[in-house]
């Protein structure tokens, strides 16, 4: 028996979403890891499509998180502020490659006396969003000890990290180059990959979920890849080596498919 609800039409994804920023990504191919596409024309992702892979949003009260949360997976946007109490989830359920992709959503408080309950849902996480808002310095500096506390439960090896500045329809022009100079190099010092967004407007919203769908989705089959033994002789599948995960900065040779 299917417990899972059905994947909506706006949720498959055929294609590799692209990077917002390339100086601040956590791979700049233009396709799917090559042994991740044979796998789905083969039939080889193992139980991918039956898992639910655990997203943690984090950041400062107030900087947006559950309004990027609700633009995504409602579609609304509410102006009345409701500070988020202990914890609160949504689950999407995506199709990549022709693989059913569950995604559980972890909206956590930002507020103190929460955190102690919120950090507690922390554990297991496959990807972890930082936001920040674009017109507060203050919640960019804080980005990296939010970050140290989601990273106190899980591995920060095998963790997808994503630094997200929201609120973008309020800041000018000249004022969002400042701030992105800066988001971007702090992208760079913790190793996530950068966006910016708003949840008013709806600008990127769709575009940065389906980029962590797929990213989390490539990361899932290439562990099963590798926990399977499916390799070439002599190829031993990293997933967290550089033609698959962090700032690569060459293209290498791709494969025409995987055994």
């Amino acid at each position: 028996m299917n417990i899972l609800a059905p994947v909506r039409r706006d949720r498959v994804l055929s294609e590799l979403p692209q990077c917002l920023r390339k100086e601040a990504a956590l791979h700049v191919r233009k396709d799917f890891h090559p042994r991740v596409t044979c796998a789905c024309q083969e039939h080889r992702t193992g139980t991918v499509g039956f898992k639910i892979s655990k997203v943690i949003v984090v950041g400062d009260l107030s900087v947006g998180k559950t309004c990027l949360i609700n633009r995504f997976c409602k579609d609304t946007f509410d102006k009345n502020y409701k500070a988020t109490i202990g914890v609160d989830f949504e689950m999407e359920r995506f199709e990549v490659l022709g693989v059913p992709f569950s995604l559980q959503l972890w909206d956590t408080a930002g507020q103190e006396r929460f955190k102690c309950i919120a950090s507690t849902y922390y554990r297991g996480a496959q990807a972890i969003i930082i936001v920040f808002n674009l017109n507060d310095v203050a919640s960019l500096e804080h980005t990296k000890q939010w970050l140290a506390d989601a990273l106190k439960e899980n591995d920060p090896s095998s963790v997808l990290l994503f630094l997200v500045g929201s609120k973008k329809d309020l800041s000018t022009s000249a004022q969002y180059t400042l701030m992105e100079k800066d988001a971007l190099k702090v992208a760079q010092e913790i190793k996530a990959e950068y966006w910016a967004v708003s949840s008013l407007t709806g600008e990127n919203v769709r575009e940065f979920f389906f980029r962590v769908a797929a990213l989390t989705f490539e990361a899932n089959v290439l562990a099963e890849l590798e926990k399977s033994g499916a390799r070439r002789i002599g190829d031993i599948v990293r997933i967290n080596s550089d033609d698959s995960n962090l700032y690569l900065t060459a293209s290498k040779k791709k494969a025409t498919c995987c055994p």
